[in-house]
This record gives structure tokens, sequence and C-alpha cells, in this order.
């Protein structure tokens, strides 16, 4: 039951596990997304003997631009839910969803025009210079790119944390609502 602009909601206590597990398929799902990005370019060597580099490079660059930009709007789309689902719990279990809460207003997500801006970006520029230098200038596009998606990759990290931290704070009460419901009247 996963709603478009929010959490499923339940009116009763179980309602932050209810959230934690939708918000935890939503970061797996971002997760996944960029995974399919790093192994695109793992990947792109078998294609090697077929497409020349100036072909293939750039598609790959192309690749985690896509997966990145995927994966940002995932990550605006989980904060917007989270806002929503949180107005409608009471303050007990929106103490709970706070260090959640606290990922999205510590790691806030730039637009996507600032993060693929070179200018705004010195470092993932410079770094991505440099790796050209090194290696091959067609993989200036993808080190800056590769940039991106690791960004993604700690904020959903971040999010994991706080998801764990969570469970293992609610844990101990949903093992006892469970045993409670066990016991027959």
């Amino acid at each position: 039951m996963q709603l478009e602009n929010g959490y499923p909601n339940h009116a009763n206590h179980e309602a932050v596990s209810v959230i934690l597990k939708a918000i935890d398929r939503d970061v797996e799902r971002g997760e996944d997304v960029l995974m399919f990005g790093f192994c695109a370019v793992l990947l792109s060597s078998t294609a090697a003997p077929i497409a020349p580099p100036i072909v293939l490079l750039p598609i790959v660059a192309i690749v985690f631009a896509c997966t990145a930009s995927w994966a940002r709007f995932n990550y605006h789309k989980m904060a917007q839910k989270l806002l929503v689902a949180m107005q409608e719990l009471k303050p007990r279990e929106r103490a709970l969803l706070q260090p959640l809460a606290d990922v999205f207003i510590k790691n806030p997500m730039e637009s996507l025009t600032d993060s693929f801006n070179p200018v705004k970006n010195l470092k993932r520029t410079y770094k991505s210079i440099l790796g050209g230098i090194l290696m091959n200038p067609l993989w200036m596009p993808i080190f800056y790119t590769m940039g991106i998606q690791m960004t993604e990759e700690k904020n959903l990290i971040e999010l994991n944390r706080a998801i764990i931290g969570i469970e293992q704070q609610i844990a101990p009460y949903l093992e006892l609502q469970e045993e409670q419901s066990d016991i027959p009247n």
C-alpha cells in the first residue's frame, strides 16, 4: 500500500514501522539504480572490441548521469513523502522518525543544474581533469558523473544508518506487541 505523495500511515502504533519499511524500500530502489550505473562502467570493457572509446565512454558517462539524476529525484521524493507522513503522526512517533528527517536536513540535495555545473563543483572538476590526464581525456565526464554518483551513495548510506538506528529503538516494543498478540484471551 504505497501512496503517491506520502508513506502509508496507520492509526495505531505500528505507523513508524510501516513508514520505515516503505522508506527502506525507496532507499533500496535508489541503491539499485546507482549500482546499475556502476555496473555500466564495469561492463563497458566487454563492448570495447565492438565500439571505439570515442563512442563507448560518452555512453557510459550518459548512463552515470541518468542514474545519478534518477537517484537524486528518488531522494527528493523520499524527503517529501516523509514530511507528509510525519505531519499525520503523534508527537512521540514523530520524535522516533526525527533522525530520518535530520538526515534530509543535514544533507540537502542541491539541484541537478548545480551538480552538473563544473564551475560550481571545482573540486570534482579538478579530480575529473586529473583523472582524464592520467588515463584518457574521454574519461573526464565519467569521473565527474562518478563523483555525483558517490555523493548520492553517501546520502543513501546515511539514510540506511538512520533507519537501522530507529529499527533498533522500536524492535523491543514490536517484539513485546507480537508476544501480547500471541497470548490467547
